[in-house]
This record gives C-alpha cells, sequence and structure tokens, in this order.
C-alpha cells in the first residue's frame, strides 16, 4: 500500500507540474500535455487517493504530494467550470428567461460534469458531399455536410462550421460529429464546409468560399426549414479566423466573389474557438511552432496531396502573397479588428490562456474592440488550456465542457433575437 499510494501522489503532483507550461512548438510532448489537461479529473481523484492510502499506511510523505497534485487539478476544474458574467453584459440580466423550454432541455444543464453524455438526437438526418459551388471552367467542387433535425424541435437557425488546420490542412468531417449531433437535438441545422486551402488559393479566395456557402445556405433555407436571418458562422483557429472576416465584413468588395456583391451575406452570430485575430502579431508564432515545414517555395494554384499539407502550416508568406512589411494593407483587411462596426454580429469567442498559437493579448484586443463598438460580446478565457482543446476527450474534458455550455446558451439567444 505504501508504493501504491507513493506511486498515486507522486504522478498526480508530477502531472500537475506540466499544467502551467506554455509550449512554443507543436510536438509530441506538446500533445501528450493537452490529453493531460483533458484528463484532470481522473489525476484529481488519483491524488486524493494517493493522499488517502499514505495516511492510512503510514506512507505520510504521500499526503502532501497527493494533496498539492490533487489542489492544482481541482483548481483548474473549478476555474474552467465557474460562471461568468459574460451574458449579462452581451443580452442583459434576464438573458435566461429569453431561452425556450424546448430548447433548455437539450443543453448541458451544467458546465461540467465528470463524464459528460452530450445530447443528441435519436436518428438526426446526414447528407455527405452536397456540392455548394463548383469552380468555373473545372470540375473542382467545393462540398458540405448537412447535419438536421429529423423531427422535433426545429429551432430555425443554422450553423455553418468552417473547420481548421492552419488554412492549410484538414477537412470537413473531423472529430466534430459528437459537436454536431449535440446542436442538431437542439433544433439547429448544421452545415460543415470544405473550402479551399493554401497553396491553392490564397486568403481572399478562402473567405470567398465561406461566402460561397454562407449564401448557398441562405439560398437552400427553407429546404432544410432555416430562417435565412438565423445563420451563424462557428469555426475553430484558421477556420475561426475566416468566420469571423466573413461575418465582420460581409460586404467588402476585396473580400467577396463579385457575383455575390447583391447577395445578402449577414449573419446574426459568429462562434470563434480560438480564432487568430492579427495575422501579423501571430506572423512569427506561427512560423515557429511548426519545426517540421518545408520551406521550398511554391506558388498559389498549386494543389497538393494532403499528407503532406501540415508542411506548408506557417507560410503565412504564401497565404497572404508575401511578409508583413512588404504587404501592410493586405495583412490590415485580414485583420477581423478591422472590420468590426457598430452593425456587427454578436461574437462569441472562445480560448485557453496557453494556446500555442493565438495570443490571448490579440483575442482580448478584438474583444475591446468590440465592446466599445457597441457589439454583443463574449469572451470565455480557460487557464492552463491549449490551442485546440475542444478535440481532446470532451467528455471529461473541463474547458470542452464549459464551451460546450456557453455555445449552447449563445445560439439559443440568436435564435429568439431580433
Amino acid at each position: 500500500m505504501i508504493i501504491v499510494a507513493t506511486i498515486l501522489s507522486g504522478l498526480s503532483l508530477l502531472l500537475s507540474f506540466l499544467f502551467p507550461i506554455k509550449f512554443r512548438v507543436i510536438n509530441i510532448v506538446f500533445m501528450a500535455r493537452l490529453a493531460i489537461v483533458a484528463l484532470s479529473p481522473i489525476w484529481a481523484i488519483m491524488g486524493i487517493v494517493g493522499a488517502l492510502l499514505g495516511w492510512l499506511s503510514g506512507a505520510y510523505w504521500a499526503i502532501p504530494m497527493g494533496i498539492l497534485g490533487a489542489g492544482m487539478e481541482i483548481w483548474y476544474i473549478w476555474q474552467c467550470a465557474r460562471d461568468h458574467r459574460g451574458f449579462d453584459r452581451a443580452f442583459g440580466d434576464d438573458w435566461k428567461d429569453k431561452i425556450s423550454i424546448e430548447q433548455a432541455m437539450n443543453m448541458v444543464n451544467r458546465r461540467w460534469s465528470f463524464f459528460l453524455r452530450m445530447k443528441a438526437s435519436p436518428e438526426p438526418s446526414f447528407e455527405s458531399d452536397v456540392r455548394f459551388w463548383t469552380v468555373p471552367d473545372t470540375k473542382r467542387e467545393l462540398l458540405c455536410d448537412i447535419w438536421r433535425p429529423a423531427g422535433g424541435y426545429i429551432s430555425g437557425l443554422a450553423v455553418v462550421y468552417i473547420h481548421g488546420g492552419g488554412w492549410v490542412a484538414m477537412d470537413k468531417d473531423f472529430m466534430t460529429r459528437p459537436f454536431f449531433q449535440h446542436l442538431v437535438a437542439q433544433g439547429h441545422t448544421v452545415m460543415d464546409v470544405s473550402y479551399r486551402l493554401c497553396p491553392e488559393v490564397d486568403i481572399c479566395s478562402m473567405v470567398g468560399d465561406v461566402k460561397r456557402a454562407l449564401a448557398w445556405m441562405k439560398t437552400n433555407a427553407s429546404r432544410y426549414g432555416v430562417n435565412p436571418d438565423k445563420v451563424v458562422l462557428c469555426g475553430s483557429s484558421a477556420g475561426a479566423h475566416l468566420a469571423l472576416l466573413a461575418g465582420h465584413a460581409p460586404g467588402n468588395p476585396e473580400l467577396t466573389p463579385e457575383n455575390l456583391m447583391n447577395t445578402d451575406l449577414s449573419v446574426c452570430g459568429v462562434i470563434s474557438y480560438y480564432g487568430p485575430t492579427d495575422l501579423v502579431a501571430g506572423y512569427d508564432p506561427w512560423r515557429t511552432s511548426n519545426p517540421y515545414i518545408n520551406w521550398d517555395p511554391i506558388p498559389i494554384g498549386t494543389r497538393i496531396d494532403p499528407s503532406e499539407a501540415m508542411q506548408y502550416a506557417g507560410r503565412l508568406e504564401i497565404l497572404m502573397g508575401g511578409t508583413p512589411r512588404d504587404i501592410p494593407d493586405t495583412y490590415k483587411l485580414v485583420n477581423p479588428t478591422t472590420h468590426v462596426h457598430p452593425g456587427s454580429p454578436p461574437t462569441l469567442l472562445i480560448q485557453g490562456d496557453k494556446d500555442i498559437l493565438v495570443s490571448l493579448d490579440t483575442t482580448n484586443a478584438f474583444y475591446k474592440e468590440l465592446i466599445e463598438s457597441g457589439v454583443p460580446a463574449i469572451n470565455v478565457v480557460f487557464p492552463w488550456t491549449d490551442h485546440m482543446f475542444d478535440l481532446i476527450l470532451p467528455q471529461i474534458n473541463p474547458a470542452a465542457q464549459s464551451a460546450l455550455f456557453d455555445v449552447d446558451r449563445f445560439l439559443a439567444l440568436l435564435t429568439k433575437e431580433g
């Protein structure tokens, strides 16, 4: 029992030391830390058990180790799960009264539970590889997946989701099915978008693809039981950056395809999971976080094998067409802060303070700009939490669960607003 007590308490304490560390490079240790932080409830129990066994067996050194390790992990859980005043400031003190009974029944009812059973429709309707645009004079099709309620309550709200991947990698339907099924259970329709990536296209063309998806959903709204005035853009990482740009600059001629200039591209809200808001500030972090960057020249318009895509993560000079020093106006154009105005849509920002890729200072600056412009905005920051946290073990992860709690309520409020 002495050995067991020492191992449990020591391991809990050792793992807790990883929580406050901020990594600079995405590697296997970084990925391991993501899982370790997500499993904080397990390590907390381990520390408590180790301390208890130490007291029973006389291994008294195990008691402070277990208590300290468990204490740090419990503190993390509490910080993630505690309430904040963001909704009161954005939607008024009576915001809870604006959520319908039908939606409240299917939202997660607490910020964290030891094992979350995400809400899901019994049989959500799923359409795979629906074409929403074809590149002119080519056979290149842009596809999406559509998730929608098969019956029961229909909110009339659609979530157009833009995946992450550093503008160079990933695709739709990557580790997001539980999230989409949960949203569909609340009556929402989800459009999971596949857009063109760098180096096939540059950043402005990516925003154009997002707007094409948005226009398609509005055009086909009646087909899916959606109110065209109730469309929300949501994304993670690079996808969140594109969602913020499309949502806050719907009519900007430099970011809008010519054939959509007279189309209503407005949205009723934007949700950003750790989306970059300043690519000038992020230029060096994006370049240095990937130790496997391929520095060979590659022209825009080149389609590469998806398995090779991450070699180009961090190559913002390809994505943008130059460096911040060479083309400062272009970098300003794709800075979401540039486009904030009093008519901007309500925005929910979610991020960890140990984010390896996106500076919290830039996110806070963007939030400040929203508030000063009178835009309803919520900025949720989780301590000791890094990039991609929501994809790692969401059934137990305190930060992932608390973020879902906020997303549920944000969407419910947008359903009723206006």
